[in-house]
């Protein structure tokens, strides 16, 4: 029936929300969250110089504790004692190693000390917060006998030359993996036999090479470099030293890999990574007299301390090797 004139329409109700729209509105604290963590971690960058797999880490921190506190309906800005603790109890549960549960730990007081500088929070509820107690593990060392075992696995491929120069290098000057993943040609110093490298936070050292590393490192460059580019106009235009796919820097995961493949031909059945090699430059070094000043010095360790850990391996070493062989021991 048409309306009578002079009679008002109808109001029109709203529509009834959408489930996206819904979700959309759910989505814009979580967002502000997201964008906060992105501006804290930029400032923990420029104010302290973290290494991008650091800053990395206590990016996915925060982020895992934003949805977390956002199940909980609450955010960052707005979570209490009890979210953050239920938070690491939760991590805790999840067989998560206590060495994890430390950095959350960091992580979250890092950032609260922010919020609170920045003048976000009035109180910072990670204050109460406890630290788990870590026990320091000793590091995985390889004998210098399972070091040449390793050395000798690569063949003559330009492949393996690749890899036999990176093992090489790696033991002979105890280089990070990424350190020597990332290492250009401009850094490399064959005529005075040193690499220079930059470390954490941006700190650049300057590293001798040992003499059996720095024949491999030139035979690879004269005769295998070229040969993994494809071309010698595209080796020649490229400061890549170690090129995997693509002419780009081989990846540390792909290292790793070359690594247990190595080990494997070599016939050591003791768990191999990058990180063991350098262990095992640094103990052996110690194992040989050399001066804890100058191994930290060669590591690119800030702090002696951290250095320190190689003394107890050598001295386990050393007892070792006296009960084994010691008439009395």
């Amino acid at each position: 029936m048409p309306a009578s004139k002079g009679m008002k329409k109808p109001r029109k109700l709203p529509a009834t929300s959408t489930k996206a729209d819904k979700a959309n509105h759910a989505n814009k604290p979580q967002d502000a969250c997201i964008e906060l963590v992105d501006r804290y971690i930029d400032a923990l960058w420029l104010e302290r110089g973290l290494s991008r797999n650091t800053l990395e880490a206590y990016r996915r921190d925060l982020r895992a504790l934003a949805a977390f506190v956002a199940g909980r309906d609450s955010s960052l800005l707005q979570a209490d004692y009890a979210d953050l603790a239920a938070r690491l109890a939760a991590l805790a549960n999840s067989n998560a190693s206590p060495r994890s549960q430390a950095r959350l730990v960091s992580s979250i007081r890092g950032f609260y000390r922010y919020c609170l500088r920045e003048n976000l929070i009035a109180v910072d509820p990670s204050a109460r917060l406890a630290s788990p107690v870590l026990g320091r593990a000793l590091p995985v060392v390889i004998s210098e006998a399972q070091v040449e075992q390793l050395l000798r696995a690569p063949g003559d491929t330009p492949l393996e030359q690749r890899d036999k120069a990176m093992l090489e290098l790696m033991y002979a000057s105890g280089l990070r993996v990424s350190e020597l993943v990332n290492l250009s040609m401009p850094s490399l110093n064959m005529r005075q036999g040193a690499v220079r490298v930059v470390g954490k936070g941006g700190k650049e050292r300057l590293v001798p090479v040992g003499e059996e590393a720095l024949v491999s490192l030139q035979q690879y460059l004269a005769e295998s470099r070229a040969h993994l580019f494809g071309q010698l106009q595209q080796a020649a235009a490229s400061d890549v030293v170690f090129p995997g796919r693509a002419g780009k820097s081989l990846t540390r995961q792909a290292f790793w890999y070359r690594i247990k493949h190595y080990a494997q031909r070599a016939e050591i059945t003791t768990p191999l990574s990058p990180h063991v090699l350098r262990h095992a430059f640094a103990t052996h070094l110690l194992n040989h007299g050399a001066n804890l000043r100058v191994v930290q010095l060669l590591l690119g360790h800030s702090d002696l301390s951290t250095t320190q850990i190689y003394t107890h391996v050598a001295s386990a070493r050393l007892q070792e090797l006296h009960a084994r062989h010691h008439p009395r021991g």
